[in-house]
């Protein structure tokens, strides 16, 4: 039955893929037909690493209770989360059908504002639909995965940490692969039926890319919001104010704390990575399209299929580094049950072998760029662009190992900047959280100057390739040459994601361990692994970040182009020194600051609902201190539930209708001036002082968040005092403050600012005066 299983799952990718060279042209059909296969294959091999991990024994029984309360409220959390989004999500698509309907015609377009509408508003439901997907099958892995890593730590730490990346794995490669598919699928369907030029299908595909934006934003938020709330509610109670070990199973708060690392940094993250990748896929072929056309390469194809084949190659690079994780040891003790307290230091540490599976998967990835560039983007027109480009996509990787770097040395309890914090911790709870902020904010100077650098060189390879524009004969490609960095920097997003998942997944595994008391070095393990989980989390933020940030821009350009496509006027410069402009971007700083108080203040007002609900169960028996009683762990979950999904709503409003805003309301409102494109550029202005805004605060947040908590697991080792002292409790105090800024404010904010781009991008033609 294996074995028949197995054929179809190999003969049923090359079925499908096949289509493509039938019904296409034939460099269409063979890059359609290769990144789809590797799309199935992908899938395949999530499939049977998802075997594997859950081949593995849940462990004790009061591990696997405790692990069904855990998958239960996330089940139950994720169920009702998504009706809601499912809501919200109808209703934007029936305005955004109605707003296409209702807008001026294209010009010189073959299609009508009825076919535009249904084709956006098929878009936007997909997008949304395979983001809802990739979150929920990636909590349902993290849910599974948990108690049997809890379980491998018991037996050696290799396995323990081989089975979380590869739980990890499972989810990153489900995230790449649907996005690919859904793009390929789209893009095959629009070219077939629609009478366009495989040049103009990807400006219909931006609706994809904001319903995946959509969705994203409301399960970071919710998913957030929840794991915060918990998280926050918890320390307060269990470390602060009853001297409660984390995950004890006294506190009442604890299943809510764990459900949240799922429904947050699981469900959350994945479909935050998806989004990420659509918007930068969509906004690279539209610029490598509107490129083609203006050069009149011979070779245009390459420009637009180009962003298909790297991100299909990262899938097949991503999991030769994961499949080649293999921990070292500094000497020969193989299992923690001979070797008691020993195993762990005889290690080397877990981000060196997590980082050691990312250069090989870098290398290679660095292998495929060239070997790509050549294949997609020479052209006997300037021969010389391809190995352009190819630099471009290289220092696109050399930013992505810089913006680790820089992570790690900030939030790594290693390095100076997390033991500044903690040794702060001994003078007070105040000066921790001074020297934690002070932490983030000197974080994001060099994160912005390699941006700087990045966008700056990039754009120059690209100008200098050799490619000419035909009408002005100026050269061109600046803007292609920021695409590539951007997928040169996405192009092992795939072992990225899978250590981002590891974090989550080894917290929840040390929370098992907890509550159900296993022996020996089983916490030493999952601790080790927990902390490192923390920093890679951090580490894959700081990346996610600089990929948003990059990521925007290709959306602004793009917006740029859509306008100057639909009205046929000049349109590549926003000119501040218009009152109406300028205001519309000081709009956009401030609706950052404003989307970052209300996400903040939902986190504080869940997390004193928990708060209330946990003193009030403690203080009705002394049973649940003395471990007599068992808490009621659902209430808490029931309460933090209901109050994420009522505290979303607000901020994510903002993220919505923001740009919406300034843009009509310069259209129908603003009586003042008659040029057409005034609305358009100060939306533009809002897009670029948003952005900017965004990057730096999501920055500030995320890693000075991560450099509060590795603070705390810091002294937790032992030092300064360790578990208890007086030391701990304000590095607690920095942890509540710094849980919120990393995990909820700092993540929603980076899939903020790529969704007021990719809103305008969608909105942009209606912002336009007849």
């Amino acid at each position: 039955m294996a074995v028949l299983l197995t054929k179809k799952l190999i003969i049923l990718p090359l079925f499908l893929s096949s289509f493509s060279l039938l019904f296409f042209p034939r460099k269409i059909g063979v890059t359609l037909f290769f990144t789809s296969l590797v799309a199935f294959l992908s899938l395949w091999i999530s499939y049977l690493l998802a075997k594997q991990v859950l081949a593995f024994e849940e462990g004790s029984e009061s591990a696997r209770k405790i692990a069904e309360a855990i998958r239960e409220g996330s089940t139950g959390f994720l169920r009702v989360q998504f009706k809601a989004i499912t809501r919200f999500s109808i209703i934007c698509a029936f305005v955004i059908f109605f707003a296409y309907f209702a807008r001026n015609s294209l010009r010189d377009s073959s299609l009508t504002n009825f076919q535009v509408a249904l084709v956006t508003f098929f878009c936007f439901l997909t997008g949304a639909a395979c983001s809802a997907a990739v979150g929920y099958l990636g909590m349902c892995m993290s849910v599974r995965a948990n108690s049997r890593v809890a379980f491998c730590a018991g037996k050696s730490y290799e396995l323990g940490l081989s089975v979380c990346l590869r739980s990890g794995a499972v989810t990153a490669l489900l995230v790449v692969s649907l996005c690919l598919l859904g793009i390929i699928f789209l893009y095959s369907i629009l070219y077939l039926v629609l009478p366009i030029s495989y040049v103009r299908v990807p400006f219909l595909l931006v609706g994809y890319g904001f319903g995946a934006s959509f969705v994203a934003l409301f399960a970071q938020l919710g998913g957030g919001i929840y794991t915060k709330a918990a998280d926050v509610g918890a320390d307060i109670i269990g470390k602060v104010e009853r001297d409660i070990p984390e995950d004890d199973p006294r506190n009442p708060a604890t299943i809510a704390d764990l459900v949240g690392d799922n429904v947050g940094d699981c469900a959350g993250r994945g479909s935050d990575l998806f989004e990420s990748i659509a918007a930068e896929i969509i906004s690279a072929m539209i610029l490598g399209g509107v490129l083609a056309q203006r050069t009149n390469v011979q070779s245009g194809m390459g420009f637009v299929l180009f962003p298909l084949g790297l991100h299909a190659s990262d899938l097949i690079v991503s999991t030769i580094g994961i499949l080649s994780i293999r921990p070292r040891k500094s000497s020969n003790h193989p299992d923690v049950e001979a070797h008691p307290g020993k195993l762990v230091g005889e290690h080397e540490s877990p981000f060196s072998t997590l980082f050691r599976g990312y250069k090989i998967s870098l290398i290679l990835a660095g292998i495929c760029i060239i070997i790509l560039s050549y294949l997609f983007l020479y052209t006997s027109d300037a021969p010389d662009a391809w190995w352009h480009f190819a630099l471009c996509g290289m220092i696109g990787l050399l930013c992505a190992v810089a913006f680790i770097k820089i992570a790690q040395y900030y939030t790594d309890s290693e390095y100076g900047p997390v033991k500044l914090i903690a040794e702060a911790s001994t003078s007070g709870h105040g000066t921790n959280v001074i020297v934690g902020l002070s932490v983030g904010m000197i974080s994001v100077g060099l994160f912005c100057v390699i941006i700087c650098i990045a966008l700056v060189l990039t754009y120059r390879l690209g100008q200098d390739s050799g490619l000419y524009d035909r009408v002005s004969n100026g050269p061109t490609g600046g803007l292609f040459g920021t695409a590539i960095a951007t997928m040169g920097m996405l192009s092992t997003a795939v072992y990225i994601l899978a250590m981002d998942m590891f974090g989550p997944i080894a917290d929840n595994a040390g929370g098992i361990v907890e509550m159900t008391g296993m022996k020996g070095t089983c916490r030493e393990v999952t601790d080790k692994l927990d902390s490192v989980g923390n920093t890679t989390k951090a580490v894959t933020k700081g990346y996610a970040i600089g990929s948003a940030a990059l990521a925007s821009f290709l959306l602004f350009s793009a917006f740029l182009d859509e306008i100057r496509d639909y009205t046929g006027r000049i349109f590549e410069a926003v000119d501040l020194s218009i009152p109406e402009v300028f205001v519309s971007g000081f709009f956009g700083s401030i609706v950052v600051y404003v989307f970052s108080g209300y996400t903040m203040k939902s986190v504080g007002i869940a997390a004193q609902a928990v708060v209330t609900e946990v003193r009030r169960q403690v203080n009705s028996s002394s049973k649940i201190l003395s471990g007599e009683e068992i808490p009621d762990y659902q209430a808490c979950v029931a309460i933090v539930t209901q109050e994420a999904l009522k505290q979303m709503v607000a901020p994510g409003a903002i993220a919505i209708f923001s740009p919406i805003v300034v843009g009509y309301v310069f259209r129908f409102l603003y009586p003042y001036d008659v040029d057409p494109l005034l609305p358009p550029k100060c939306v533009a202005s809002f897009l670029m002082f948003a952005t900017s805004s965004g990057v730096l605060m999501s920055l500030f947040l995320s890693i000075g968040g991560g450099a509060f908590d590795n603070a705390k697991k810091y002294i937790e080792t032992g030092v300064l005092g360790g578990k208890g002292s007086e030391t701990h409790k304000a590095a607690v105090t920095g942890d509540t403050v710094g849980d919120p800024m990393k995990d909820t404010v700092g993540p929603s904010l980076h899939i903020f600012i790529k969704l007021i781009a990719t809103v305008s991008l969608v909105l942009g033609p209606t912002f336009v005066r007849n």
